[in-house]
C-alpha cells in the first residue's frame, strides 16, 4: 500500500516538472550588452531598422508591414516624411500608443519607413 502512494507521488512530481519545463521554463537568457551605467541597452541590433520593427511593430502592422490591427506601412513614405513619422512613433496617433519605440531607434525606424514609397 505504501509503495503505491510512493509511486503515485513520484508520478505527480514528475508530471509537475514536465509541465514546468514545457510551458514555463524559457531556458538560459542570452546576455545583452551592458552600457557604462550598468543597465542593459534597449537598442536592437545596433540600429538595424528591420530588426527594431520586427521586435516592436509586426504585431499590429504585419510581418511584411502589410497591415493588420494597424495600417499597412509598405508605402508610408509617400504619405508622411521622416519628421512626421518620428512624431507618430513618439506621440502615437489614432489607435497607436505613444513610445512603442524610444531613443535613437525612433530616428532609425522613421528614416527607414520614410524611404518606403
Amino acid at each position: 500500500m505504501k509503495k503505491t502512494y510512493m509511486i503515485t507521488g513520484l508520478n505527480i512530481i514528475l508530471a509537475v516538472c514536465l509541465v514546468f519545463l514545457l510551458f514555463v521554463y524559457e531556458g538560459p537568457k542570452q546576455s545583452q550588452p551592458v552600457s557604462a551605467k550598468g543597465s542593459e541597452t534597449a537598442s536592437a541590433s545596433d540600429g538595424n531598422a528591420a530588426d527594431i520593427v520586427g521586435k516592436n511593430c509586426i504585431t499590429c502592422h504585419g510581418d511584411q508591414l502589410q497591415g493588420g490591427a494597424g495600417p499597412a506601412l509598405t508605402k508610408i513614405g509617400s504619405k508622411y516624411d521622416q519628421s512626421e513619422i518620428e512624431n507618430i512613433i513618439k506621440n502615437g496617433k489614432n489607435g497607436m500608443p505613444a513610445g512603442v519605440i524610444s531613443g535613437d531607434d525612433v530616428n532609425i525606424v522613421a528614416k527607414w519607413l520614410s524611404e518606403k514609397k
